[in-house]
């Protein structure tokens, strides 16, 4: 199967490459398979929905057992997959499998446990035109922990059978992030560091990226001059100027956002200033890149990271927004300062604004009429959230970044959940 979602390929059938004993399969994250004379090595398992399609497809590979399980980070993508796999295991009473990850994994699990049913609407959320309805993306209370922990600095290498492997902690996406290097097929294993499309970097609903460390990541993947570079999502790249151009055009970028960013805090701008003028600098070669295409995380999310990194929640500079009142008592306040019928020109006005193309001033507009007014029945509040509804869709249309859009389309859903009452109150 191929399931492709805003450019992304989450599902395609193994290929073999590197000579034979090496194999890549999409399965919304990607896995691999390093066949050895000894046993397979598998980098990264999936998502748990997976497991199960993951498990067919190995055994159609070989029936050897598992040795090694390398985790490339501990999001639910990358190693929940594993149930069929400990199965088998414990019908043929084979040897458990050695489990390599970065030592921060552990906590990632921890974290997860104690805060189950907020990841689960949380992802829920992200992942919502994938999973619309569902509630079970995942769950962390049953995890397949580590039994080697990689410190920070600290590489670790292992032989099996005829290959030698190499796996290096990093931060980058996650704090718990590993690449693998096998040096006599000269293949790289980048898990997420590397995802055909602009790092996920500076997600709004998660916890902080690191695009500095991200950036050096890459630049030591590219000073071994692979031939091979499995993503942690997307198909196999291959030969050696391309895997340095797709390492090196990433990591730049990656450098670009932190430094541009920090050379305006250090110029004491705050944040609305920074980000507008970020995005009237960024330049061409990253926007035409196809190893940067805006297809899950964006530039505009970097922004967001690399601030985020250095600075704490005040960032508008205005003493006003430091302890601000309620939304919706601000917006209460707005319109009965413009007088009786205030949301009639604050609608109108909306609509002008809609009409000339200014589709985000127009939002701003309709949240005062739709936070300030408490009359469930009038007609200026229905059309206020009909216009608004009718924006979201457009603007989640054209969006290309696969969260950001389903950001947006989550809050047209439950605009129009509020629309459907409005029109049952006004009959």
């Amino acid at each position: 199967m191929n399931l492709r979602t805003n450019g992304i390929h989450f599902f395609f059938s193994p290929s073999s490459f590197a000579g034979g004993d090496f194999y890549i399969m999409g399965s919304f994250s990607n896995t691999s398979v390093i066949d050895t004379e000894e046993g397979l090595v598998i980098f990264d398992i999936s998502v748990r929905q997976s497991g199960p399609w993951i498990f067919r497809k190995i055994r159609e590979i070989s029936d050897k057992p598992i040795k090694f399980i390398i985790y490339s980070h501990g999001h639910f993508d990358h190693c929940f997959g594993y149930f069929p796999f400990i199965n088998e295991i414990k019908e043929k009473n084979w040897i458990m499998p050695e489990i390599i990850a970065h030592e921060n994994c552990t906590k990632r699990f921890e974290k997860y446990k104690i805060l189950e049913k907020y990841h689960v609407w949380l992802n829920s959320q992200q992942f919502a035109s994938l999973y619309r309805n569902r509630l079970d993306v995942v769950s962390t209370q049953e995890t397949l922990d580590p039994t080697i922990k990689i410190r920070d600095f600290e590489n670790y290498k292992f032989k099996l059978g005829q290959y030698s492997f190499e796996v290096y902690p990093e931060w980058g996406e996650t704090d718990d992030a590993l690449w693998m290097y096998v040096p006599e097929k000269e293949v790289i294993f980048t898990g997420d560091l590397f995802i055909w499309g602009y790092p996920n970097i500076g997600n709004p609903y998660k916890v902080q990226r690191y695009p500095k460390h991200w950036a050096e990541a890459l630049k030591r993947m590219a000073k071994k001059n692979a031939n091979y570079l499995v993503p942690g999502h997307g198909h196999l790249i291959k030969g050696q100027e391309n895997v340095r151009e797709a390492l090196l055009i990433t990591a730049e970028a990656m450098d670009f956002v932190h430094d541009e960013v920090v050379k305006r805090m250090n110029q004491g701008k705050w944040f609305e200033e920074i980000y507008h003028e970020m995005l009237e600098i960024y330049p061409d070669k990253f926007k035409d890149s196809q190893y940067l295409r805006p297809i899950y995380g964006c530039y505009r999310f970097g922004i967001h990271a690399t601030y985020r990194l250095y600075h704490g929640w005040y960032n508008t500079g205005n003493p006003t927004d430091l302890f601000p009142a309620k939304s919706a008592d601000i917006a209460k306040e707005l319109l009965s300062v413009a007088g009786p019928r205030s949301e009639d020109r604050y609608l109108t006005h909306a609509f002008k604004l809609f009409e000339e193309g200014q589709s985000q001033l127009a939002l701003h507009m309709l949240d005062v009429i739709i936070n300030g007014m408490n009359q469930e029945n009038d007609e200026s509040l229905l059309k206020a959230c009909e216009l608004k509804f009718k924006i979201l869709k457009e603007k989640a249309r054209v969006e290309t970044s696969f969260i950001a859009a389903n950001i947006i389309n989550n809050g047209a859903l439950e605009l129009k959940k509020r629309i459907k009452i409005l029109k049952k109150n006004s009959e």
